[in-house]
């Protein structure tokens, strides 16, 4: 486009006041309402953006339901406008435009990197807007680190987006409080009597579903806060289908994914820490409750490999990512007999399909109603998915997540913008919503001391 045009043109002019952001097919895909969420700065995408999102509107994945949206929303803005001029967002917006020429006359990324490549375009299509707007404060917004150190070396500012993101804290902190110095009485009363009044005990710790160790020297005792009745309840070491609690923090997960008045959970912790597991056990001693028990995880492709890649059918393709959740079954079957009753309702379950372990993917759409809906590794999901999936979830569903987001395999995402991450911020304290951080390995000696060392 002419220098000429860009220069006399009233919005552009008005867009100088402000600054303008670039945007990446990333920021795109991991949140397809990025584009308002600039206040009333200006935003720009290169005309490779546009292309790059042309190949991902096919297929049934959250990131091609965001190509889809974006797209959408660019032909509304469109419509009666040109995207080669800036357009006006909406109110209390900035405006928008397609940056369509991408070399500028200064330095050039092809030049300096490699040409071809539509990362390399994507800094030229800011550098080139630099040179447009000399009084404009120009920043390129991407999820992928590289790109931003690349863009940062030939001078453009670059920014992760940073909305979804949580306090830097939060992904780290632990999930249960030690109450020191409780009296010996009430310590007492709540084995005797399996509660207590909470009257001002916890103090600032008080939290809706909060867990506790409440110790009196020698004496302790493990319980939660019911936000329903408020008072602390003791909670106990028990077995759940096959399964007995180790640990305090698996105590802790029992009780959270046996309460019925609790209907999402969250599970943190690292590799063999039991959270499947428990999460696992727990929806079969509730089969009763619900029409179903699924239990899924998002398929990461390893290697940069697309599962469509691999050899074999559909069933072949997933089993490998299912595998793991399929030792967890097999491993709470085998904590049975051949001809006992509760390994026969295993596979009644299974035979009925009232038990499926599926991939993540395969579920996508459906409403989730009488459902306990088990989702592992869900670290891996964005906090779009997150809410999705709950907001699917209907009458007498149960949604529990588990996951450590120390080991995340998906691009983009990072401990603090994942969407497991994103759940704990943000529903921390709701009465519907518990998180267990289970940080104890119960695997065996050897799996500890990886993690520790390793």
């Amino acid at each position: 486009m002419p220098r000429k045009t860009v220069e006399t043109n009233p919005q552009v002019k008005k867009s100088r006041a402000k600054k303008v952001f670039v945007l990446d097919t990333s920021v795109l895909l991991h949140d397809h309402q990025s584009i308002r969420n600039f206040d009333k700065h200006d935003v720009a995408i290169p005309i490779t953006v546009l292309e790059e999102l042309d190949k991902f509107k096919i297929g049934n994945d959250t990131k091609n339901f965001s190509a889809r949206e974006v797209i959408r929303f660019i032909d509304k803005l469109s419509t009666g406008n040109s995207l080669r001029e800036w357009i006006p967002i909406g109110k209390g917006h900035g405006n928008f435009k397609v940056i369509l020429d991408s070399d500028p006359s200064g330095l050039n990324a092809e030049d300096i990197y490699a040409r071809g490549k539509n990362d390399h375009k994507i800094i030229n299509a800011a550098l080139h807007l630099k040179e447009q707007l000399p009084k404009s404060e120009i920043t390129l917004v991407t999820k992928d680190i590289n790109l931003r150190i690349k863009a940062k070396a030939l001078g453009v500012s670059a920014e992760d987006y940073e909305t979804g993101k949580v306090n830097s804290d939060v992904p780290q902190a632990t999930s249960v409080s030690t109450i020191e110095s409780i009296d010996s009485e009430l310590i007492r009363q709540i084995f005797t009597k399996g509660h207590i009044e909470e009257d001002g005990l916890l103090g600032t710790k008080k939290i809706a579903n909060g867990y506790y160790i409440l110790k009196n020297g020698k004496s302790s005792s493990l319980a939660v806060y019911n936000p329903h009745l408020d008072r602390l309840e003791r909670v106990e070491k028990e077995y759940v289908y096959g399964i007995r609690p180790k640990n305090s923090e698996q105590a802790f997960a029992r009780n959270a994914l046996l309460n019925p008045e609790i209907k999402l959970v969250a599970l943190q912790g690292v590799a063999g820490t039991g959270k499947t597991l428990l999460a696992l056990a727990s929806a079969l001693e509730q089969h009763k409750k619900y029409n179903q028990i699924i239990l899924a995880r998002p398929i990461v492709p390893l290697s940069n490999k697309e599962i469509g890649f691999l050899p074999g059918d559909a069933n072949d393709k997933i089993g490998p990512y299912m595998e793991p959740l399929w030792d967890n079954l097999k491993f709470i079957k085998s904590q049975f007999g051949e001809n006992e009753r509760k390994r026969k309702v295993i596979e009644e379950l299974e035979e009925s399909g009232k038990f499926v372990i599926t991939p993540l993917a395969f579920i996508r759409g459906r409403s989730l109603s009488n459902i306990m809906f088990i989702v592992d590794e869900a670290q891996n999901l964005t906090p779009h998915e997150i809410k999705t999936i709950i907001t699917r979830a209907g009458d007498n569903t149960k949604i529990v997540f588990t996951g450590d987001i120390n080991q995340i395999d998906t691009p983009y995402l990072d401990e603090h913008s994942n969407g497991l991450a994103y759940l704990m911020d943000r529903l921390k304290g709701q009465k519907l919503f518990a998180h267990v951080k289970l940080e104890k390995g119960e695997r065996s000696e050897l799996a500890n001391l990886a993690n520790d060392l390793l």
